[in-house]
């Protein structure tokens, strides 16, 4: 689907061939608070595009609130209570969950990963550089995050392809690639108590149990382990539902983030010689999540009326916050659609910062970011894409699904 400005943001299908950019600078420009008629499924909705906007609503919680749902779809009570993790509450209740599983994430934590995620990330690029022509994403972007998540997690390396399988069910819900069970494609009502209306929630949850119930092997030093440990800790629906959010959100996220690093050094070679200075590093991989924002929006729903651009959001109305939109606002970032490496400061909302959701694996997925870069650079002297890369289909997550590449090893 060409991108002409006018794409319909509630259609996966707008987003099957990459971001609508295109759309996204004329809302900035022209109507930045702008209305999407819903459908038979999904109620209309508001689209907050520019930065600012989007940092205000991040700030006023109470107003633009999370307790309602954080996803475009139209949850019942049930549906909402079920299926809802820390993210779907306001403070005080998300002030409390927080607490408990803020600092397993906290940066001097993470950075204590260093070494080993080096360690993975060389073998990822020996193992991927073997061959002179390859899928990035499959044999570096996917491989780094899937073994993080199991060593943050402490489940068995054996048991990564089926979780990390699941988890891209679960998030990868509108498209086929990912799932049997496409969201907007066919009736997904018998899931509707389950993370995503996806089957492979069922799956999640039965893993989930058994880790509660000792039937699977964790690893004591693992953050699941953790809080199984903690007696302030989450109570079973809790825990299950924060461990499908790990799975899915702890991975997928950081993968397309790396994905679209690839791709950008695939497209442009002075990326790789601008890397090889070593004057970057420190600021690269927050220029490369900013231009992937893969989580594209969450939802707020409005709690009162509420005047913004001279448009009246309604008390109960849904508003997403484009944060893909707000990370290239020409108004905060100059050259916006341009990778430049050097960009500090660099404000994106990759992260939802400016409020109390920002995101928790944050830390670590800039070291995973830079370090498999990194890696990947001092191998290598040429890294070209032979063809186009493929799209997730959603408005939701964003990212590059496959990327063949090839490369020339340093010599």
């Amino acid at each position: 689907m060409h991108d002409d400005g006018y794409l319909n943001l509630l259609s996966h299908d707008s987003f099957a061939n990459g971001v609508p950019h295109k759309t996204f600078d004329r809302l900035r420009k022209e109507d930045p608070v702008s209305w999407t008629e819903g459908d038979d499924e999904t109620k209309g909705f508001w689209n907050l595009t520019r930065h600012a906007d989007i940092a205000l609503a991040n700030r006023e919680g109470p107003i633009f609130s999370s307790a309602q749902g954080i996803r475009l779809e139209d949850q019942s009570h049930d549906e909402y209570m079920a299926r809802r993790t820390f993210q779907e509450t306001d403070a005080p209740e998300h002030t409390v969950t927080r607490r408990v599983v803020n600092p397993n994430f906290a940066k001097p934590v993470m950075g204590r990963f260093e070494g080993l995620i080096r360690e993975l990330a060389s073998d990822i690029a020996d193992k991927a550089l073997e061959k002179t022509e390859f899928d990035a994403v499959d044999a570096m972007a996917k491989q780094l995050p899937m073994m993080m998540l199991g060593r943050i997690l402490g489940v068995p390396d054996e048991d990564l392809d089926w979780l990390v399988e699941k988890g891209d069910a679960l998030i990868g819900n509108s498209d086929p690639d990912f799932t049997d069970h496409v969201v907007d494609k066919m009736d997904t009502s018998a899931y509707r108590l389950m993370p995503f209306r996806s089957p492979a929630g069922i799956d999640l949850y039965d893993y989930a149990s058994d880790l509660l119930e000792n039937r699977r092997a964790v690893a004591e030093d693992g953050i699941l382990a953790k809080m199984m440990r903690d007696e302030n800790g989450l109570k079973e629906l809790e825990f299950k539902n924060f461990f499908c959010l790990l799975v899915a959100a702890g991975n997928d996220t950081t993968r397309y983030s790396i994905s679209m690093a690839l791709n950008l050094l695939a497209h442009n070679p002075d990326l790789i010689a601008q890397l090889r200075t070593g004057d970057h590093w420190d600021t690269c991989a927050d220029e490369f999540i900013r231009l992937a924002s893969p989580t594209m929006h969450f939802r707020r729903t409005v709690t009162q009326d509420y005047e913004l651009h001279g448009k009246t959001l309604k008390e109960g109305d849904k508003a997403l916050l484009w944060f893909v939109s707000g990370s290239r606002d020409e108004a905060v970032f100059e050259n916006p659609h341009a990778c430049e490496l050097g960009r500090s400061p660099n404000r994106h909302l990759a992260f939802g910062q400016g409020g109390i959701h920002v995101c928790l694996g944050m830390h670590l997925a800039k070291l995973e970011v830079r370090i498999a870069i990194e890696e990947l650079v001092k191998r290598i002297d040429r890294f070209e894409a032979i063809e186009a890369p493929t799209w997730t289909r959603s408005n939701f997550i964003c990212g590059v699904k496959e990327l063949n590449v090839r490369a020339t090893k340093a010599t």
